[in-house]
């Protein structure tokens, strides 16, 4: 076999690039000493650090941003509450239904109350639990009735050009809900007038 000698091999041609150089087997550049070297590196490393970093800013400023809005919504701000809670007309229903006691707030407590008497075994407090849960049964629809009752009635009053469209439902939820627990938070006292 012959072997080809370096002569009869193609000479490369250097190829123009875009950018006007010429690139050919070489890299085109000389090679970077230590010290540039490691200064790449290091701003490589603080572009990867700046990214976590901007990442971590990110994401407290959404946690802070939540937290307001959360304690908009608790405080009633208008500006932070959900479409179904927005208006004087539901503003007025909240603080009609926080300024009195609503039986239905002990709905929960008197239920799981009742099923702890019908687990005991005891025929007395089985029958007690029966008792117990029918009455609340009854007071809570009596006073649910009452509650809308006077509600449409200070509506009328109140806001006589309005659509009354959804306020019992409203109300009544609002009525059902535990005292602490409802969202936005009273801003009326029990026994106070609605603003």
């Amino acid at each position: 076999m012959f072997r080809r000698s370096k002569a009869d091999e193609p000479a490369t041609q250097p190829t123009a690039s875009p950018a006007g150089t010429t690139t050919g087997s070489g890299k085109g550049r000389p090679t970077p000493t230590r010290r540039e070297a490691e200064a790449a590196a290091k701003a490589r490393a603080r572009a990867v650090t700046d990214s976590k970093e901007a990442r971590r800013q990110a994401r407290d400023k959404r946690a802070a941003e939540s937290r307001r809005m959360r304690e908009g919504m608790k405080n009633g701000d208008e500006r932070y509450l959900m479409s179904r809670d927005k208006g004087p007309v539901k503003r007025f229903i909240r603080d009609f239904v926080d300024a009195r006691v609503s039986i239905a707030e002990f709905l929960l407590p008197l239920l799981l109350l009742t099923f702890v008497l019908q687990a005991s075994g005891n025929a007395a407090l089985v029958r007690f639990g029966g008792a117990l849960w029918t009455t609340t049964i009854l007071v809570v629809l009596i006073d649910t009735v009452w509650l809308v009752f006077r509600l449409k009635r200070a509506l009328r009053e109140r806001f006589p050009e309005e659509s009354q469209r959804g306020t019992v439902f409203y109300a009544v939820l609002r009525a059902l809900q535990v005292r602490p627990l409802r969202s936005p938070k009273p801003k009326v006292r029990i026994g106070g007038r609605p603003k």
